[in-house]
């Protein structure tokens, strides 16, 4: 067998030790036609073909052979330490298979491939997971998503056993930048949308597990288009002891935002720089370092903007000119150490600590003068389109000088232990949040002359009928200082095993998660609150002739509140809020098959969730504002189903369906629909390429979701105002020419030293459909009606790409 033929890899590494735990030096590693040797630490490290049954034999002059079989997935690293022995030859069938291993766990691994692949608006992890079912963004110049009913502050990001967090004070989608995780360092991503183990935190929702690389060659990554660039860099000391991978990314929004319908002058940078390092003091205790310093600029100066909207025989316009700016700035520094001590081949202990710093400036004065008119519609006219009537005018000014500076610190003890067919896991976890923010933000809104004041003023004005003699004040007001600080106790403890019944195999897991903090202030009463969380997991795979696998999986889950879910409409904290509950079921089902002699999957879920002490909340684009009373109670329930294989040979793809419903009750006023309550979804990710010429690649994204609740003005009561966003509906394509690549390399030429190379081009919303996001909501003087006007998100938008390894 030759594995150099085999485009999808996977890494066996360990250290080889004798019966007295010494190193082995200059063991003979093959599998197929590859081979390796150890090093004088007794390390090995060798590539072997993915996704397949490989036997590695282990032969030494002095030892009794050992032979191994592994079947591990692309890019998956697996540790191997085999003990040889001199008198009895030793045959093991390790048949590890790491995706069946997550399937029982009802957690779905996605390809780091596909994700560096697929195109998107804001490519990465997070445009992958768009097309899950259950997964829901109407918004793709944010990073952000809901999951099964949740809202954006609902789901758990981990990069190696750290918890990493999103800036506090975005308002929309083009403020955001990049996402945290870069994918030109994943190794793994497993992700689960609900019903998931203790070991995993306090949130009601979804829970993203990544794993960045360890390297074992030196290697570099580059990934150059029209909206910035990505460069990474990765490499293995000689003795095999230091790896590092440092990747930095440059973006710059600008060809997608100057492509929406308001003109303006804008610059929105976006750049980072991360480094995971790790050194191996001995084989049995390593010590890593993961560090990002990520810097977000948005600079924003509005000038005109023209909405068309209406019918065919009555169409509407919004002009609208604009005077001020907006300048925010994101500054955010991590850094977490973690050191794993291997004790011995059934006991792991890790300590872990990290510190997360941001601070976040807002800072924006934007006045705004509109005119709402009849569009000329005279086919021939000089100033058709024009707006030749108008209908309404008014002004509005916006001022805001939000100030935020946050630092968590965290330190955490994590432990798992196997005695025999039992895996125990535990953790305790402390964790500081300290958080200075000050936000100031108003609004004054004049329509013809008129001073538009609070939607709920008292006492009531009847102007022109009835003089009104009260003061002049803002439209919104919120003013407010803060200095808070929560700290936070938590530990949990599980239990999993392997087993049989009758002739079918199972898999059981337990945990329990405990949860304890407590908000102090200035100006705060001091409050303290904690919460017990048992979980449970299920699977069963019946010894039948199709391959089924079952799942039920259930909890009570509870959100303790972050600082943002702490704050009221108006900006004060509110100390005493209690954490969000879920009382969660899962009950799910793979069926493997084979279609066209090629390998496919069908994966259900059915799901129901009970929620108590809701903490209710408003959308607007992608800000949340919380009441911070958990006066609502709520429930969701749905199903979601995803078929994915081989439709091309060769390929993965798949396509996607989920419903949902969730309504809440806020103060007993009766049920209506969340602002998260995404009713149907149907997404695709398609691969293929041209038979003839396989280099020649083709990656289609498809979403389509219907409209969520969000028509509606924010000082808006929701049991009045329910109106739902249009449906959004988006395609992306990505063409690409691959040039050189694992398959396809060159002995000279320019195109020797690339190990991979590709070109192309992307078309973003290749439909140009005008999804919208919010509505922004202008009053007709004459007739004393309110319109709503939709604020577009991006229309079609072309991309040039390319991508190279080293």
């Amino acid at each position: 067998m030759t594995i150099s033929g085999f485009s999808q890899t996977a890494i066996v590494r360990g250290i080889i030790l004798d019966e007295t735990q010494k190193p082995i030096e200059n063991v003979n590693i093959k599998a197929g036609d590859i081979g390796t040797q150890t090093n004088i630490n007794g390390f090995y490290e060798i590539v072997i073909p993915a996704n397949a049954d490989i036997s590695i034999e282990f032969t030494h002059v002095s030892f009794k052979k050992v032979v191994s079989t592994f079947n591990l997935k692309n890019g998956e690293e697996f540790e191997f330490n085999p003990i040889m022995k001199t008198s009895v030859e030793q045959i093991a069938t390790v048949v590890v298979n790491s995706r069946k291993r997550k399937d029982v766990e009802g957690i779905l691994t996605l390809e780091p491939e596909a994700i560096r692949k697929i195109p998107g608006a804001q490519p990465g992890v997070e445009n992958l997971l768009m097309t899950l079912p259950g997964v829901n963004n109407t918004n793709e110049l944010s990073t952000q998503y809901a999951v099964r009913g949740g809202n954006f502050d609902e789901n758990l990001v981990y990069v190696n056993d750290i918890q990493v967090y999103r800036p506090f004070l975005i308002r929309s989608g083009q403020q955001e930048g990049l996402s945290f995780v870069n994918s030109n360092m994943v190794q793994n991503v497993d992700f689960s949308a609900g019903g998931f183990q203790a070991k995993y935190g306090d949130k009601l929702s979804s829970v993203l597990d990544i794993t960045y690389k360890t390297p074992y060659q030196f290697e570099i990554n580059a990934d150059l288009s029209l909206l910035g660039g990505s460069l990474s860099y990765e490499d293995v000391s000689k003795d095999s002891k230091f790896t590092s991978i440092i990747g930095a990314r440059y973006r710059d929004n600008s060809l997608l935002v100057n492509a929406k319908e308001t003109e303006t002058n804008f610059n929105p940078t976006f750049a980072d720089l991360q480094a995971y390092f790790t050194y191996k003091f001995t084989d049995k205790f390593h010590l890593s370092f993961l560090g990002n310093a990520s810097i977000n600029k948005y600079d924003y100066e509005p000038q005109t903007r023209q909405t068309n909207f209406g019918t065919l025989s009555d169409p509407v316009a919004l002009l609208v000119f604009y005077e001020g700016q907006e300048k925010d700035q994101y500054q955010t520094y991590f850094g977490a150490f973690k050191g794993t001590y291997f004790a011995n081949d059934n006991l792991t202990l890790k300590l872990i600590g990290s510190t997360y710093h941001t601070t976040e400036e807002e800072y924006f004065d934007i006045l705004a003068q509109y005119r709402l008119g009849e569009v000329n519609t005279n086919i021939g006219d000089e100033d058709i389109g024009e707006v030749e009537f108008s209908e309404g005018i008014g002004s509005q000014l916006n001022h805001g000088r939000n100030d935020l500076d946050a630092l968590i610190t965290t330190i955490e003890h994590k432990g798992d232990l196997k005695i025999e067919d039992n895996f125990i896991e535990w953790s305790l976890k402390y964790t500081n949040e300290d958080i200075r923010d000050r936000l100031v933000e108003w609004e004054v809104i004049d329509s013809a002359g008129f001073s538009i004041r609070p939607p709920k003023t008292i006492p009531s004005n009847e102007q022109p009928y009835i003089p009104y003699s009260g003061p002049l004040e803002p439209f919104q007001n919120i003013r407010a200082t803060n200095k808070t600080q929560i700290n936070r106790f938590q530990a949990y403890a599980q239990w999993s095993k392997r087993s049989t019944l009758g002739n079918s195999d199972v898999w059981y897991n337990a945990g329990v998660r405990v949860h304890n903090w407590s908000v102090n202030g200035d100006g705060i009463s001091s409050s303290n609150q904690t919460v017990f969380s048992p979980r449970a997991q299920f699977a069963i795979k019946p010894d039948w002739e199709k391959d089924m696998l079952f799942r039920v999986a259930g909890g009570l889950y509870y959100q303790p509140p972050f600082y943002r879910e702490l704050r009221d409409a108006t900006g004060t904290v509110q100390p005493n809020v209690k954490a969000q509950k879920s009382l969660h079921i899962v009950l799910g089902n793979d069926y493997s098959f084979k279609m066209w002699d090629r390998p496919f999957k069908l994966t259900s879920e059915v799901y129901y969730k009970n929620l108590t002490d809701v903490n209710p909340y408003t959308i607007e684009n992608v800000r949340i504002r919380y009441r911070a009373n958990n006066s609502a109670k709520a429930y969701a329930y749905g199903l979601d189903m995803r078929l994915n294989g081989e439709f091309v040979p060769g390929t993965e793809s798949w396509f996607s369906f989920g419903y949902l419903k969730t309504e809440e009750n806020i103060e007993n006023q009766g049920y209506i629909a969340r602002p998260t309550d995404q009713r149907l979804k149907f997404a695709a990710l398609f691969q293929d390429y041209v038979p003839n010429m396989p280099n020649f690649k083709m990656y289609l994204n498809l979403v389509y979701n219907t409209g969520v609740p969000g028509g509606s003005p924010s000082y808006a009561d929701p049991y009045i105002y329910q109106t739902r966003l249009p449906d959004y509906k988006r395609a992306d394509l990505g063409i690409q020419l691959v040039l050189a690549d694992d398959n396809k390399q060159f002995k000279s030429g320019w195109k020797k030293p690339f190990k991979q190379l590709s070109i192309g081009f992307e078309i973003f919303n290749i439909f140009d459909v005008q999804n919208s996001i919010t509505n922004t909501w202008v009053r007709d003087v004459y007739s004393k009606r309110q319109f709503a006007i939709p604020n577009y998100l991006t229309p079609r938008v072309f991309n040039v790409r390319t991508t190279m390894k080293f």
